[in-house]
């Protein structure tokens, strides 16, 4: 009887790559005297790999954050200190802020010096021009505020005798002013029609009081206004009495509130009838005297 061996071999397969990251390795630390086992754990490739992935990218994390939001980052070649950079760019923008106003400043007084010569002004590029208007044509007629403009700068400092020009009527707000006359008042004061006073009709020959403590700096003839006395008071205050019939005051007298000054009258060209024309001033601005007394 004849036997027959069967042999029968079993290919192994070969294992796969990613299988081949899954094989366990041994770590094991060893005293290089003694042999003695310090620690061993078991490590596989993937394992490996997976720990030194997560350590960069928390390290990345982390050196980005430093850099981002720590003053670490200053020193880093390349980066400078935020402060310094946010100055500096401020600095620039009011730079270029502050050449666009002085041009503009420079033009306007360019153009201010042309207007007074009587040449044409100019215009900045970014301003569009109707060419097409003729300016010469354009008349220069004196209107009412024109003139009465004129008049007040006029008269501003003439009877200025103080160095507290500029102040407000407020100042004055508290000085109880001495009435001249008793009487009707005719015509109240009026600015636009250069009225710069109130008329009074009173009784023939009625005294003419001052109106307050002061100086005479003016008491003289004058042929519009007939006999007038200007009396310059503290606060830099002026009263002025006009159309007077006699003065009993002459310039450089000191007066007391309530002294007799003049006496009612009707002489000048712009005298209508027996009356007084008064007037108060403030830093040579006319005031509405019925505003501070009464009549």
């Amino acid at each position: 009887m004849q036997y027959y061996i069967v042999t029968m071999t079993i290919e192994k397969k070969k294992p796969k790559k990613f299988q081949k990251l899954k094989h366990k390795y041994r770590f094991v630390i060893l005293n290089d005297d003694t042999f003695e086992e310090k620690l061993n754990f078991k490590l596989s490739p993937l394992n490996v790999f997976t720990a030194f992935g997560i350590g960069s990218l928390l390290l990345i994390s982390l050196v980005t954050v430093l850099i981002a939001f720590t003053p670490l980052r200053e020193f880093i070649p390349g980066y400078a200190d935020v402060k310094i950079r946010k100055t500096g760019i401020e600095n620039t923008l009011r730079i270029d802020s502050l050449e666009i106003v002085i041009q503009q400043k420079e033009q306007y007084i360019t153009n201010i010096n042309r207007i007074i010569q009587g040449e044409p002004i100019l215009f900045d590029d970014s301003v569009v021009v109707d060419t097409t208007l003729n300016y010469k044509n354009i008349g220069n007629e004196k209107i009412p505020q024109d003139s009465l403009l004129r008049v007040m700068i006029e008269t501003e400092e003439k009877y200025n005798l103080f160095k507290s020009a500029g102040r407000t009527p407020s100042n004055i707000s508290n000085i109880i002013f001495f009435s001249p006359l008793k009487g009707i008042v005719t015509e109240q004061f009026n600015a636009k029609k250069l009225h710069f006073g109130v008329d009074l009709v009173a009784p023939k020959n009625e005294a003419i009081k001052s109106t307050l403590d002061g100086t005479v700096i003016f008491a003289e003839w004058t042929a519009e206004t007939g006999y007038v006395i200007q009396v310059q008071h503290a606060s830099n205050l002026i009263s002025i009495y006009k159309h007077n019939s006699v003065l009993h005051k002459k310039q450089g007298d000191k007066v007391k509130a309530g002294d007799v000054i003049a006496i009612v009258g009707n002489t000048g060209e712009l005298s209508s009838g027996p009356h007084l024309h008064f007037e108060l001033w403030y830093n040579g601005i006319p005031l509405n005297p019925q505003e501070y007394m009464l009549f």
